[in-house]
Parts: structure tokens; sequence; C-alpha cells
């Protein structure tokens, strides 16, 4: 039974990734998930996807470009203010300016460096680097 599908289908990219494979499945999808998966394709860590099928708890397929050290959801999902993301920054990434949080805000789910420049706060959801 799948409790945090997020978590799952970063933790599948993220080891198939690591065994140099050039694509995954990520079962079942979601509207949150895709748009994270967006947001890493925006960010060169993730090429193309596309839906097998259009239905909700449908299936993924991800081509991997192996550029990806570690990607995880964040559990739980801290609230984060405008002015605060430096502290979270220091928790998940390895070092500034190196990596992206994937932040669920008011005006949509974007990278923290989106949200700082617009001065928003929301959820944190995952991070990659």
């Amino acid at each position: 039974m799948l409790n945090d599908p997020l978590s799952n289908a970063l933790e599948t990219i993220k080891q198939k990734d690591a065994k140099g494979v050039k694509e995954c499945l990520i079962h079942p999808s979601s509207k949150v998930i895709k748009k994270v998966l967006d947001i890493l394709k925006e960010n060169k860590y993730l090429g193309e996807y596309k839906s097998e099928t259009e239905s909700k708890g449908g299936i993924l397929k991800v081509n991997l470009l192996g550029n990806i050290n570690k990607c995880a959801a964040i559990k739980p999902k801290f609230s984060v203010k405008h002015d605060n993301y430096e502290k979270f920054e220091k928790r998940f990434l390895p070092a500034k300016g190196m990596g992206i949080i994937v932040v669920s805000t008011s005006k949509g789910v974007m990278t923290h460096n989106q949200a700082k420049e617009q001065n928003l706060g929301g959820r944190l959801l995952a991070y990659c680097y």
C-alpha cells in the first residue's frame, strides 16, 4: 500500500538514475507529481515524460538524464515563510546555490528561488540536487 505517491515516485527516479537506466515508469501519477516532474525537467534534472494513460492513477514514462545526485520528498511538509528559506536550504541542500527545493505556494508549485523572488511562502514538497 502506498502512503506517499510523491515520495515513491522520487525514490524510483533516484534509484533508476543511480543504476544508469535511461527511463523509468512511475505509478500512480497525480497532478502534484506531474508538476514536480515539470520543475525537475525545467532545471535539467530530467528529460521528457509522457503519460501512458490519462486517468487518475495512470502511468508516467520518464526519460532520465543521469543528472540527479539525490532527490526526495520532504516529510513532514514544513510550512515556510517568504524570508525563512535559508534555514531549509542549509538542511536539505549540500551548498548554497546548488540544487532546488520544490515549494507549493498560493501561486502554484515552483522552486524556492522563484518563491523568494515573488516573496511567497508555502509548503515544502521535495528537493533535488
